[in-house]
């Protein structure tokens, strides 16, 4: 197949074309930089330059792909608003282009913000809809898409997709535990964190992609699947071995204070997000091997001096 990507440079973008590209897979790469660009021509990808804004791009890119894979999204949480909006319009872009080709729209989603009183599972419900909700309301729509002969599937990546070089959320409470002079935790420190290792969550999405382009009505293609290995890590243990990284104490930190001492990560490292891949692992046979998120912890990896 020939599989167009954005974020193609990113944290699991980076991952996710060489393992389309070793499968045999042609892939094109949107690149917003100079730096991003020779990085996805590096790992065998051909590049199309670009933003996410850049709708027209987005739509010839997805009109000359087989398939197209959305890993990208601006990460700025302090415009979280126009953010989704960006999201929708991206995701508006590509349902058009794709309309009655039946070629798969796989797409980044998560478990965060979809609460059910137990670990989330694939058939759960993103209840965050419309063009206002967080995200865009992309996830639903994006499945709804199916509708308009486009094979729509939610990439849900567990709140930490972890391994040597992550930037992301895990990495972020470092550089706060850093700040602080404390790894902290919110409250009592028994909300869970599903995680992932980066590898594992690239070969999951490879594996996604190739059921949807072969789906038949007697293996119809998965609409939801889950990069998530383990369930749930408590935060209060995640804290530790950050604390032990960095030779600092580990402290509880009061819901009420937690908005003053995490800052923007006080919303998600006060939820309690697990979630459940079994019927993933099912229906794809995708069996993670990667390291434990404590196991990543327990390297150097995440306590470099400066920021990464």
């Amino acid at each position: 197949m020939h599989v167009f990507v954005t974020g193609a440079s990113g944290w699991i973008g980076s991952a996710v074309i060489p393992e389309l590209v070793a499968a045999g897979h042609r892939v094109t790469g949107l690149a917003r930089s100079d730096a991003s660009a020779g990085a996805v021509q590096s790992s065998g990808a051909d590049v199309v330059r670009g933003e996410l804004d850049d709708l027209g791009v987005l739509r010839a890119g997805a009109d000359a792909a087989d398939a197209v894979v959305h890993l990208g999204f601006k990460h700025d949480f302090t415009r979280f608003a126009e953010s989704g909006r960006t999201e929708r319009a991206v995701l508006e872009t590509f349902i058009d282009a794709l309309d009655g080709s039946e070629r798969p729209l796989l797409f980044a989603a998560g478990v965060a913000g979809i609460t059910s009183g137990r670990a989330v599972t694939e058939n759960d419900v993103n209840p965050m809809a419309g063009p206002d909700a967080p995200r865009g309301g992309g996830e639903e729509l994006a499945l709804s898409s199916v509708a308009r002969g486009v094979r729509p599937v939610a990439l849900r990546f567990a709140p930490s997709v972890h391994g040597d070089g992550d930037h992301g959320f895990v990495w972020a409470l470092t550089q706060i535990a850093r700040e602080k002079g404390t790894a902290a935790y919110v409250g009592d420190g028994s909300n869970r964190w599903a995680a992932v290792y980066r590898s594992d969550a690239a070969r999951l999405v490879r594996l996604a992609l190739e059921a949807t382009a072969a789906a038949t009505p007697d293996a119809p293609a998965p609409r939801v699947v889950h990069a998530v290995a383990e369930e749930g890590v408590a935060t209060r243990d995640i804290a530790a071995a950050i604390g032990r990284g960095l030779g600092l104490p580990v402290t509880s930190i009061a819901p009420d204070d937690a908005a003053d001492h995490f800052g923007w990560m006080a919303r998600f490292f006060g939820a309690d997000l697990p979630a459940s891949s079994t019927f993933t692992r099912e229906r794809l046979g995708w069996a993670p091997t990667g390291p434990t998120l404590l196991d990543d912890l327990a390297t150097d990896s995440y306590f470099a001096a400066s920021p990464r």
